[in-house]
């Protein structure tokens, strides 16, 4: 009987001491949004989401009830919590630098699988004009690689993903992943 209780009183002391991770769920931290949305952001954050393991949800569009609002702020501010302890005090000017950048770093994956002859043989093996490449780039790092995936829009739906790759644009190198 001195046992049961006692290994009662480990299991409510070790699951009441569970970490608060905010809104961490599946390996991303979550940030939840209302109101109108900002476009050229939300892509920049998308496509560095991968390195800083951070996505967007909108709880709401334009029109926004007070009690949303203060849901998504009551979350959030545990998520910021979570984020400052991983990435530390200063996060914040390093995520909104990061999205700035983006921008021009996919301007850089670009020019880089323009000129790769794996690239352009995989275009025309999906029929995909080089003027007409629907895409996604996402950074995965510091270190200049980035994942892009190439889609062909005309195809049907499950099948518009036609192949994937890893961009390296420090070595300026071109793999397929896909």
């Amino acid at each position: 009987m001195k046992v049961s209780g006692f290994l009662l009183l480990i299991m409510m002391l070790f699951f009441s001491c569970k970490e608060d991770k905010g809104n961490y769920h599946g390996g991303y931290y979550w940030i939840y949004t209302y109101g109108y949305p900002r476009m050229a952001f939300f892509e920049a954050a998308e496509g560095i989401s991968e390195k800083w393991k951070i996505k967007y949800y909108a709880v709401s569009g334009c029109t926004v009830d007070q009690k949303d609002m203060y849901n998504a702020d009551a979350k959030n501010k545990k998520t910021y919590t979570a984020i400052e302890k991983k990435f530390g005090k200063n996060w914040r000017e390093k995520y909104n630098k990061d999205i700035d950048d983006f921008l021009m770093k996919k301007v850089d994956v670009m020019d880089i699988l323009i000129a790769s002859k794996l690239f352009r043989d995989e275009l025309k093996k999906h029929y995909i004009e080089v003027y007409n490449i629907d895409k996604e780039v996402f950074e995965l790092n510091n270190e200049g690689e980035f994942r892009v995936i190439v889609y062909n829009n005309e195809l049907t739906y499950e099948n518009k993903e036609c192949f994937r790759l890893v961009v390296n644009t420090k070595r300026k190198t071109v793999n397929l992943i896909q």
